[in-house]
């Protein structure tokens, strides 16, 4: 049973800003499902490369050509490593309402970019960002999971998850008359992913990334897109072979209440409610029932998880006749997060379930770079590179019948 705030009722209630990925894109040799997951410590896998050229406008359609606002230089992290993410602000200047129906990222420096991901955010969380923005040395800030700003988030439903790229990358874009309304106002933040891997974790120049919007004004008939989380809980206990303060479920909780404050501490509790457990079941696969409280239709949809997670499902009616699974990545990479359009839009409402299943690994923390010289964790919801999440993330749009 889903609480009043939950992001179902959220949907059902029509206050859900923006929706998520549109244009995500694909990395690699695990561009499809069925790849091979990534080896463990990869994450430098994919250097060099560029985006393909976008495809042809369609009628309506127009171009928004940006950029980061000054090139950026990323440095190694403090403590070893060589990965950084940096999020940037960029104001596409927007005078009157658009709809966003493609975006492609193009990286200047491509020995240094690894991937890259853009949120769009509403007018109401563009002043957190800016806020953020201000308050951080240099440009930019560091954001990992998300944005990592309050009221700029994909799973509060405040911002959308617009675009991912790697390496390869090509537009994604819907047959159907559809797009995400952006409204005046509106920021675009672009998170990029440096690895430092191939220089041995020194300096290697700057990068001053540019994104294009693929923007139409829209008919009377034209659908707006939203974004419906579907969130499961985490409740990864540390691996036989492991052990520490930090291994104990309560004492994680209070890590990440310490590090990210109380309401993404309180998250691991609140979420076994949502999903009508009244105690955690630690172990690698966590799953959640959510009740369909609206009617509206799926186009899309991508799984969400951190450096840990292998495997994200959601299954619209499990064990029912007319069961249908309507996102399968049975080999999740956190560098190649793409949105899988459905076959044909499945129409859903009152009285359906989506189910999201996720799978997490506590093997892989000694094998990743940036979580081997961290302490062992019983790992938790969190927004940090040590935390997880288990999201899937449909592209939907509301039906009045």
């Amino acid at each position: 049973m889903t609480k009043p705030d939950s992001p179902l009722r959220r949907f059902g209630a029509a206050t859900m800003a923006l929706a998520t990925a549109f244009a995500v894109t694909a990395c690699g040799s695990n561009a499809h499902n069925g790849a091979a997951p990534a080896a463990a410590g990869s994450h430098s896998a994919h250097v060099g490369g560029s985006s393909a050229p976008p495809q042809p406008l369609r009628a309506g359609e127009r171009f928004v050509d940006l950029k980061m606002p000054e090139a950026y230089t990323p440095a190694p992290p403090k403590g070893g490593g060589t990965d950084e993410y940096r999020c940037q602000v960029i104001d596409p200047g927007l005078t009157k309402a658009a709809f966003l129906t493609g975006t492609q990222v193009t990286p200047e420096n491509v020995t240094i970019a690894h991937h890259a991901i853009v949120y769009a955010v509403p007018p109401g969380g563009a002043a957190e960002v800016r806020k953020q923005d201000a308050k951080t040395p240099g440009l930019g800030w560091q954001c990992f999971g998300g944005t990592g700003v309050p009221g700029a988030e994909v799973e509060e439903g405040e911002a959308a998850w617009v675009d991912t790229w790697a390496p390869g990358a090509t537009e994604t874009l819907f047959t159907q008359d559809v797009g995400f309304k952006l409204e005046p106002g509106s920021l675009i933040v672009l998170q990029m992913h440096y690895n430092l891997l191939a220089t041995d974790g020194k300096p290697a120049g700057s990068d001053r990334s540019a994104v294009r919007l693929r923007l139409t004004d829209g008919t009377p008939q034209t659908r707006e897109l939203d974004t419906l989380p579907l969130d499961a809980p985490t409740d990864l206990p540390c691996a036989a072979d492991e052990s520490g303060p930090l291994c104990d479920r309560a004492a994680s909780i209070a890590d990440v209440t310490k590090r990210f404050g109380p309401e993404v501490g309180g998250t691991a509790d609140e979420q076994l409610e949502e999903c009508g457990q009244s105690t955690p079941k630690p172990g690698d696969t966590q799953t959640c029932d959510h009740k369909v409280e609206a009617p509206m239709t799926l186009f899309a949809g991508f799984g969400h998880m951190h450096l840990l997670g292998r495997a994200i499902k959601v299954e619209l009616n499990p064990g029912k006749p007319n069961a249908k699974v309507v996102l399968d990545v049975p080999r999740f990479d956190f560098d190649s997060q793409r949105l899988v359009k459905l076959p044909s839009p499945v129409e859903i409402g009152p009285g359906d379930t989506l189910r999201v299943t996720c799978t997490h690994d506590a093997g892989l923390r000694k094998q990743l770079p940036q979580l081997s010289k961290l302490p062992p964790r019983y790992v938790v919801w969190g927004d940090g590179t040590s935390d997880e999440m288990c999201t899937g993330i449909m592209t939907v749009s509301p039906r009045k019948s």
